[in-house]
């Protein structure tokens, strides 16, 4: 029995990190039985306001969660952030307060405040529904929801979060949320990393005594489980009412949080479907505290609450990405094949692909319901792929190249209705959380002999694929396309290579290995896995080749290299395969003119090309090797023309490496690489940050990569702009000088050390011995670099990407380079 003791509000003492005592004040408020209760308030101040944002926290924490925005406000705009009644510093209450009366209160300071509207509300924990109430009962006032890690109802698919079950047990929760500090020093340790103790003592403060922490435990017993809780109909109402909320919504989410899970966001974004969706996969329950950048995300959401609506640029009207099957509906020649193993003609992959179409209908796919696909390539993959499209639905593809644990986090945050898997993949898929209808591979025969469901009209505009990057340049993020972009792709590059119904080809570069029955023509999947790329032998290359008589060889660097490593094995058959080959395109990282020119003398027949492009946008650029040799040596990597419909400009760096220029086209000006084309992927899924600072120029995509435009209109790649270091004598981008040091022989790294706008260039190459290079190694590499070098290192290897086994991890070995300068181990 909890135990209530009645206390006057005070104020916070100084001192606490970040809290500017100027901001506390003390409110005093009538409530519905006509007495006045005395609320703690943090408040900026700002008179005449354009707006307010009324933040609300949840239980146990108190108005301090809201410092960071406090400090951070958007300009013009009040931010208030109360204590509930019986938390913080309000006053203290004799009895318990209810879900109904909380949501009273809040309206009552509101008016007490003087808070007109427009309001957006932000709010965290069971502040989310208390905001929830506020919004139902202010919609004249409203403007906009913001939502951190809450849950406002319990899906059906759960039991509710297992801490707040625990603590729901009278004398658990008890004896964890008032006669000790259990919940409330349990709270602040649900962070990633761990708060600074001057911080979780900050939020333990008001919460000292067992008397002051009765409302802890109030707020607990007030959350209802059971259908038959004194608080279950208003719980009821206000998160149904939550359906007709019709203003901007953003959702902020921290991926690692125990208490408020994947079901609960999907549940909340069901009521919410206009809702936008952040995630920081790094924060886990307190995200304000995990991800301090919130704030910026709220203001950023304030700025845009009234940008015009972003126009989507006309498309045209291209055939369905399976339109090639109904034209080959009744070929009778190989559509697909697997090296070893099964073939597919065209006649039967379109009968599999119609008759999967209709069982994943009739076993639940609806249009926009999203599919994981956890088959490897093959057969089984290009009809799951294709049904997936017949019927409606999205593909979820992530890289099994993120391990378990990224891959899992990956498909999560996708919002996966469904999984399509191999045996191996159903089993992974329940090792990694996934949720969603299982249709197992083996048994497809079954579902196609089974019912069918109508197949549904696909439009242009609808989604087709989130493709999840490799996170060999970063955290791996899901990339949304449409079907007009998917289709423009394929278009794209059916052009660009002049792909004909007479080419066969091979497919050793995932993005492409899928896209043969969209082109139009027959297609082998090697003996490889293409998560890595570099197991990929010249007999296996040569198997896939001579298995489709291929013409076209779709290949990465990494695998390659290792062709041309193993080469010497090939029979004169193999050799044979390959040697008609007329075309091979490489690409997903920076292909060296020597390595084409090695391959000529194994596929003599081939153009060879290599585009840039990235997951968000393939191809960009295209460039032959005669082409590149005409270029000769410059600042970075040629990448090529821009290819038609595609624009590409710059947006150039300051002296500080920020890319905040106006795009230009001029030649010689270094900056982020920016593109636009019918192709560019819609956005970032469930990344709403990342993707407005990708499109910050409307219609343009922001790659991240660093170049320049040449007097030709080439376009070169000098790295990422992660990776551009900003010395006094201004910034120096690492690829060119990554090119001239390693002429001398061995791979290397170009890497920052120091303050932003002083670093020291160090440079790190490949070999065995001391560390720190010899005098003879550090005078030939100044001698070459191009750029003042203050320090030459050595280590053994550098760390590349799992994906393409050649993109360096310069920020690992600027950290490895600056530990080792500062006297570390190596």
């Amino acid at each position: 029995m909890i135990t209530y003791t009645a206390a006057p509000a005070d104020l916070p003492p100084a001192g606490l990190p970040g809290l500017d005592p100027a901001w506390s004040r003390l409110v005093p408020v009538t409530d519905a039985d006509g007495v006045e209760r005395t609320f703690h308030v943090l408040d900026n101040g700002v008179t005449d306001p354009v707006g307010t944002l009324l933040c609300v926290h949840g239980n146990p924490t108190w108005s301090y969660l809201w410092r960071g925005l406090l400090a951070a406000a958007p300009a013009g705009w009040r931010v208030v952030a109360p204590d509930h009644l019986g938390m913080g510093h309000s006053e203290r209450l004799d009895s318990a307060r209810t879900l109904a009366q909380r949501v009273d209160d809040l309206g009552r300071l509101t008016d007490a405040l003087g808070v007109t509207g427009p309001v957006v509300t932000v709010a965290h924990d069971w502040g989310g529904i208390l905001s929830m109430g506020w919004a139902h009962r202010h919609r004249d006032q409203l403007r906009g929801i913001v939502l951190t890690n809450t849950a406002v109802s319990q899906p059906p698919t759960g039991k509710g979060p297992v801490l707040i079950r625990a603590a729901h047990v009278p004398l658990i929760g008890e004896n964890a949320c008032v006669r000790t500090p259990t919940f409330v020093r349990g709270t602040t340790s649900l962070t990633w990393p761990l708060l600074d103790k001057e911080v979780r003592d900050a939020f333990a403060e008001p919460y000292g005594t067992p008397a002051r922490r009765a409302a802890v435990g109030g707020f607990v017993a007030d959350i209802p489980f059971a259908a038959g809780h004194p608080s279950r109909p208003a719980l009821d109402e206000l998160n149904e009412g939550m359906r007709t909320l019709d203003v901007p919504a953003l959702l902020l989410w921290g991926p690692r949080d125990p208490v408020f899970l994947e079901e609960h966001l999907r549940d909340i974004r069901d009521r919410l479907p206009q809702a936008r969706t952040h995630r920081y996969p790094r924060a886990s329950h307190l995200l304000p505290e995990d991800a301090p950048e919130y704030a910026e995300a709220v203001v950023d959401f304030v700025a845009s609450l009234d940008e015009p609506a972003r126009e989507v640029a006309a498309t045209q009207d291209r055939p369905q990405l399976w339109a090639q099957l109904d034209a080959h509906s009744h070929d009778d020649t190989p559509a697909v094949v697997e090296v070893g193993g099964a073939s597919i003609s065209w006649a039967q992959l379109h009968g599999k692909v119609t008759d999967l179409a209709g069982a994943l209908v009739a076993g639940g796919v609806q249009p926009g319901d999203r599919v994981a696909l956890l088959v490897p390539p093959s057969i089984d993959l290009t009809v799951a792929v294709y049904a997936v499209w017949r019927a409606g639905g999205v593909i979820v593809v992530a890289d099994k190249g993120l391990g378990l644990r990224g891959m899992g986090g990956a498909l999560r945050s996708a919002r996966v209705d469904h999984v399509i898997g191999a045996t191996q993949g159903i089993v992974a898929a329940k090792a990694m959380r996934v949720p969603g209808t299982r249709f197992p591979v083996r048994s497809f025969g079954t579902l196609m002999a089974g019912p069918k469901g109508p197949l549904p009209e696909v439009s242009a505009d609808m989604e087709a694929a989130v493709l999840f990057t490799s996170g060999a340049t970063g955290p791996a993020k899901g990339v949304l396309y449409r079907h007009r972009q998917a289709r423009a792709q394929v278009e794209l590059v059916r052009s660009t290579y002049g792909l004909t119904s007479g080419d066969r080809f091979v497919a050793a570069f995932a993005p492409f290995a899928i896209f043969g029955p969209a082109l139009g023509i027959a297609s082998a999947v090697p003996d490889v896995d293409v998560t890595r790329p570099g197991t990929l032998t010249a007999a296996a290359l040569a198997d896939a080749a001579a298995a489709v008589d291929a013409t076209v060889v779709f290949a990465s660097p990494a695998a390659l290299r290792n062709v041309l490593s193993t080469v010497d094995g090939l029979d004169a058959a193999g050799l044979g395969a390959l040697g008609t080959v007329r075309l091979l395109m490489s690409a997903g990282a920076p292909v060296p003119a020597a390595l084409l020119r090695e391959l000529a003398a194994t596929m003599p027949m081939a153009s060879m090309h290599t585009p840039y492009g990235m997951t968000e946008v393939l191809p960009v650029t295209d460039v032959t090797l005669a082409e590149i040799e005409a270029a000769g040596a410059g600042e970075g990597v040629c990448v090529g023309r821009p290819l038609p419909g595609v624009e590409v400009a710059l947006s150039p760096l300051s002296p500080l490496g920020l890319a905040d220029g106006e795009l230009t086209t001029d030649a010689g000006v270094t900056g982020e690489i920016c593109v636009r084309a019918e192709h560019v992927k819609d956005r970032y899924d469930a990344l709403w940050m990342t993707e407005r600072a990708a499109s910050r120029n409307p219609g343009w995509h922001r790659t991240g990569d660093v170049g320049h435009l040449d007097e030709d209109g080439r376009l070169w790649v000098q790295g990422r702009t992660v990776h551009v270091l900003t010395t006094v004598d201004g910034v120096v981008t690492p690829v060119g000088v990554e090119q001239r040091v390693e002429t001398l022989g061995s791979s290397a790294a170009v890497v920052g050390v120091g303050p932003v706008g002083t670093q020291q260039v160090v440079v790190v190459v490949t070999g065995t011995g001391e560390v720190l290079a010899s005098a003879a190694l550090t005078e030939a590499v100044r001698g070459v670099a191009g750029v003042p070098v203050s320090a030459v290192l050595v280590r053994k290897d550098l760390p590349v990407d799992i994906r393409h086994n050649s993109k360096v991890d310069r920020v690992a070995v600027a950290q490895w380079a600056s530990g080792v300068l500062a006297g570390g181990r190596a």
